[in-house]
């Protein structure tokens, strides 16, 4: 499959960005093109979606930064997605990994990694303006 990694520099300490990331409530906050909002379900963060309702779980809580998660489509596929908050100098940078999926044209491709870069320049202005 096709990849493209995408990556932001917050300055905010990585543990900072980490602990706000990683955490599902806050997502609507800085996903807001996937995100438009989630409770917690029996135990399973739910997202309503641009795609319907779709279940989201990040890896077990980490001091590594990794904030990969998978979301369960209303179809049933799982997608992985890798992501990373990484030291930089005084600040953080956060990466994510896009897959081209099956089926997902290089316009799609292109336009998912242009939504990908506007949420996480949307978790920086977020970091910035918190003083965190």
């Amino acid at each position: 499959m096709k990849t493209q990694t995408i990556s932001a520099f917050i300055a905010a300490a990585p543990t900072k960005i980490y602990e706000f990331a990683s955490n599902p409530a806050n997502l609507p906050l800085w996903v807001p093109s996937f995100c438009k909002s989630v409770e917690l379900v029996d135990g399973e963060w739910v997202v309503q979606s641009p795609v319907g309702r779709v279940v989201f779980a990040f890896v077990h809580p980490n001091d590594l930064g990794v904030l990969d998660h998978t979301v369960t489509l209303p179809s049933g596929a799982r997608l992985t997605n890798p992501m990373r908050v990484i030291a930089n100098g005084d600040g953080g940078e956060i990466l994510f990994t896009l897959f081209q999926h099956e089926g997902m044209s290089d316009q799609q491709f292109q336009e998912d990694a242009a939504l990908v870069l506007s949420d996480l320049q949307t978790l920086r202005r977020l970091m910035e303006s918190s003083g965190e």
